[in-house]
């Protein structure tokens, strides 16, 4: 029962006048902090809860929801800087849907969690600039529009607050770049198309990219604005501390719902549509990206470029009517393909379902067992969770989109405590697979025609397997498990799971996580499967895209390192490939992934051998035998925990290398302009390419020259489950007959890993970088 209003001082100087219920405060009533704070409005039983007006002594004000003592619901704040805030709050921090305006006239318009732009939400700067798309931990990431001032649009990914990812920059006077970006850079392959040329359909590429899905992810956000920092004002509750001394109480009845219909407006947010939107207004001015100085004289011409960091290395002019009949010609192969693979399709969407379904089961299950050592029962026959998951659910599965398929996860402890082992989270190793931006397919880079899918944040590759891999991976589990167990620097693929799915038609499809050996935040710009062998090894020119795994007879490098680094990883596939010796195993290869630094001027690094000695001592731009030595790209520093991230990958859990140069102790790898890196076996190792010039590019015929550049090298052992079977020996046999016993592929074990070592001894000769 609510007693009179009356007037209540306390002995710190606070006043309430209002209603209360027996000694709290309940109902309508205005509370006057000794500091000069007011709140006036709704309360229940002591704290501020529902609609209520706060105005702190800055100026700040504040009109809207509360509950527990706290701003929770829909309110408007008004800072004392002139700021203006309309939208949700949690817990007096700006959580849900809203608009601020900044001190500095900039405006957010979107999605917000804990305080900071997260979601889809429109930045517009005070310059003029707009940004339209995906923010996370306040920083433009994920999909996104970028339109300047001066009519230069950017549409394509972003990562903390840079252009990241593939993209398409249209300049202001009508030309077109497409390709892909770098920390902010142009970084890769791409195409320029001058004002005035016929360039791709920008809603096809959109489209391409999923901008058009309708599925839940489509952007998630953050904020790139100085203002975000700045301090929040805190709230007062020392009367709800004084007197009631209870949690927070949550009055949803008297929460407004205005946030719920702005969430409706959002959610529509489409950075495609925007840049289709900006695109059909365009005003003629010059930006200070390269390109727009191209020739507009002829519209056939477009330019074919590769950027490394920023800095063109090639450029190729091509005739863009050549090329739009090759690409037609293209697209009537592709249509005649569709048809015949369109079934196929839909297997591998509803394949990518059940297995997150059956993933989320499997670990969900496995996980809350105690922890203990593997037994040899768990490798046996019996060591097998089944499950049927029909599409409408049962008493164990929730309902699913997919058809009804049959589970099996095989051995679950085992690779449970694999998993462990790589110190991998349960709960991230689920979200990664299993989470709403789900897997993405890839086409198979071999000949095995399997299905590869890569998980959203690209820690995970899963690869359908035959029925011979899937039994020689469990064949070979228990002396698998023992070998990782003991070597933590081992470069042989970490297996995190392996299950299977049937399908009502009986088709059963077999599937293994795996690690992503390219799991990183620089930009892997070549790629090479390295075997040892040579028949067969060599890519055809035609078919080699920007992302094509080349092979053994495509390499044109060899990589020079620390002492030290080359001993640990020489020490390491001796023995990963004793093992695999030990296993009857063949057909192996080393995954190798080069991400160049870019040197200012790449044709003015090529000089003789006898002159690339230790110039480190020479300051940048100084000339050694008359030509310039390029500046260090890549530097080795004393390892600080603290400095660099120690969180285990997806690929490695090894420990920090140690380099010869630096007296033995364990280093990092600081690039310039781009971070400090933890040097691992197998990630982060630094090297220096050197590349034999073709004696019609030497300027004389007396000297070998070489081009070289700075490296950082991505590796590991793969494919693994090829065992020396009766198949294999006949392939030998009959090949042998044909070709050079020793250039192909199957060969015996011994043999196999002995020539493996000796040619990676010359990609990777023992010289000192």
């Amino acid at each position: 029962m609510e007693d009179s209003e009356s007037e209540k001082a306390f002995s710190n100087r606070d006043v309430y006048i209002g209603k209360f219920k027996g000694i709290l405060p309940h109902g309508k009533g205005k509370y006057a902090w000794s500091d000069g704070t007011i709140y006036e409005g709704d309360w229940e039983e002591g704290k501020m809860t529902g609609k209520g007006q706060m105005i702190w002594t800055s100026g700040a004000k504040y009109v809207g929801d509360f509950s527990g003592g706290y701003l929770h619901g829909y309110g408007i704040f008004t800072g004392p800087d002139g700021s203006f805030y309309q939208g949700c709050w949690r817990m007096n921090i700006q959580h849900g849907i809203g608009k601020k305006q900044y001190s500095n006239s900039d405006i957010y318009e979107g999605s917000w969690k804990e305080g900071v732009h997260e979601g889809n939400g429109r930045y517009s700067w005070n310059s003029g600039n707009t940004y339209v798309g995906s923010w996370k931990g306040g920083k433009m990431c994920g999909r996104g529009v970028m339109k300047w001032d001066n009519g230069d649009l950017f549409n394509g990914f972003w990562l903390n607050g840079l252009r990241d990812g593939s993209g398409i920059y249209r300049f202001a006077d009508g030309g077109y770049y497409f390709g892909t970006w770098s920390r902010g850079l142009k970084d890769g392959k791409g195409t320029f198309y001058p004002a005035g040329t016929k360039h791709p359909s920008l809603k096809k590429w959109c489209s391409s990219l999923g901008y058009y899905d309708d599925g839940k992810g489509l952007l998630s956000g953050s904020l790139l604005n100085s203002e975000e920092g700045k301090a929040r004002p805190s709230v007062k509750r020392c009367l709800s501390e004084k007197v009631s001394g209870g949690g927070i109480l949550r009055n949803s009845s008297r929460i407004s719902h205005k946030c719920v219909s702005l969430d409706k407006n959002w959610s529509h947010l489409d950075p495609a549509k925007e840049f289709l939107m900006y695109g059909s207004s365009r005003t003629l001015s010059y930006n200070s990206e390269d390109g727009q100085h191209e020739a507009q004289d002829n519209n056939c011409l477009v330019y074919e470029r590769e950027y490394m960091q920023g800095v063109l290395i090639k450029e190729k002019v091509k005739n863009n009517m050549e090329m739009s009949k090759k690409g037609k010609q293209r697209k009537v192969k592709e249509a005649k393909k569709s048809c015949i693979d369109f079934l196929r399709g839909n297997r591998s969407y509803y394949l990518m379902l059940n297995l997150q379904l059956g993933i989320r089961y499997t670990v969900g299950k496995i996980t809350p067992v105690p922890v203990r050592e593997v037994r040899s029962s768990d490798f046996g026959d019996r060591a097998r969770i089944r499950m049927y998951f029909p599409r409408k659910g049962s008493q164990f599965t929730p309902p699913h989109y997919s058809i009804d398929f049959s589970w099996k996860d095989y051995c679950p402890m085992v690779f449970r405590n694999l998993r462990e082992m790589f110190k991998l989270d349960a709960a991230e190793y689920m979200m990664s697979i299993c989470g709403d931006d789900g897997l993405r397919e890839l086409s198979s880079p071999g000949k095995s025609g399997s299905i590869f899918y890569l998980s959203h944040d690209d820690r995970f590759v899963i690869k359908t397997l035959k029925k011979t891999e899937l039994k020689a991976l469990l064949r070979m589990l228990p002396s698998y498990y023992c070998h990782v167990g003991e070597h933590e620097n081992t470069l042989i693929t970490k297996f995190f799971g392996l299950h299977r799915i049937t399908l009502k038609t009986r088709r059963k499809v077999r599937f293994v996580v795996m690690g992503n050996m390219f799991c990183t935040e620089l930009r892997i710009h070549r790629r090479f499967d390295l075997k040892g062998s040579t028949l067969g090894r060599c890519t055809d020119p035609d078919k080699i895209k920007e992302n094509t795994t080349l092979k053994d007879l495509d390499l044109p490098f060899e990589f020079h390192m620390d002492k030290l680094l080359r001993e640990s990883l020489f020490k390491q596939i001796s023995l990963d490939c004793k093992f695999l010796e030990s296993q009857h195993i063949i057909d192996y290869s080393l995954l190798l992934g080069l991400h160049f630094r870019a040197p200012e001027n790449l044709k003015a690094f090529s000089q003789p051998p006898d002159t690339m000695q230790n110039h480190d001592s020479l300051p940048t731009g100084v000339t050694a035998g008359g030509l310039p030595i390029p500046p260090k790209g890549l530097v080795l520093v004393t390892h600080e925990p603290g400095s660099v991230s120690t969180a285990p990958g997806p690929h490695i859990r090894g420990s920090t290398l140690k380099a010869y140069s630096l007296g033995d102790k364990e280093v990092d790898l600081l690039l310039p302009g781009t971070g400090r890196l933890r040097v691992q076996l197998g990630v982060n190792m630094p090297a220096r390419a050197n590349h034999k010039l073709p004696q019609d590019e030497a300027d004389s015929t007396d000297v070998e020259l070489f081009e070289f550049y700075d490296v950082v090298l991505y590796m590991g052992i793969i494919d693994i489950l090829q065992e020396y079977n009766v198949k294999k020996k006949l392939e030998h046999a009959y090949k042998s007959l044909q070709f050079d016993p020793l250039t192909i592929s199957a060969v015996e074990p011994t043999l196999y890993a002995k020539r493996f070592i000796n040619f990676l001894e010359k990609v990777f000769p023992n010289i000192a970088m």
